[in-house]
């Protein structure tokens, strides 16, 4: 028998972070690693802990912080054996960093970088350079996020890929001496 929290939040298909905590909370690789874990179903701590081979209380603790952070929420509770079993999920499907603050953005950064490293299979990382109008920015940024969000799923036993995107404008330099 399962008992429902009240009012529980639903899922919603977009979630801007901006919030410090939020950025906080991403900063570390478990707690990306758990929001990936979470991607698709619920699942209680112990069972995200077996599956990310982690100790129940380090995942309790990462879960603590996504709660608070608003990454997730508990989406429904369950009695067992005198106790209270608590199941876990995002709280969106998407998560876009509205706007980016150096240190919030070099945080998460580190954590890819960490997931990068532990990836089982070859990766894919380009850095390229051009140079665009405007528009042809604003395009290629819609394209690049439609591409993401239209991208099929496989079944679910086929391996969770992470996706970063970013587009930007290069800064200009500072100083006369930058540029020459």
């Amino acid at each position: 028998m399962r008992d429902q929290p009240p009012c529980p939040p639903s899922p919603e298909d977009v979630l801007e972070i901006g919030a410090p905590e939020q950025f906080a909370a991403l900063a570390h690789p478990l707690r990306q690693r758990l929001l990936f874990a979470l991607g698709h179903q619920p699942a209680t701590a112990s069972r995200l802990a077996a599956q990310l081979d982690e100790k129940k209380g380090n995942v309790a603790h990462h879960l603590k912080v996504l709660r608070e952070a608003g990454l997730v929420h508990v989406a429904e509770t369950r009695q067992v054996r005198g106790g209270t079993e608590q199941y876990y999920r995002r709280t969106a499907r998407h998560m876009v960093v509205a706007e980016p603050q150096a240190a919030g953005t070099a945080a998460m950064l580190a954590a890819v970088a960490q997931e990068l490293d532990r990836s089982p299979a070859e990766t894919h990382l380009t850095l390229r350079h051009l140079r665009l109008s405007p528009a042809r920015a604003r395009e290629l940024g819609e394209a690049l996020a439609q591409l993401v969000d239209e991208a099929e799923e496989d079944a679910e036993d086929e391996p969770v890929h992470g996706v970063l995107v970013a587009l930007y404008q290069q800064a200009l330099p500072t100083s006369a001496t930058g540029s020459a």
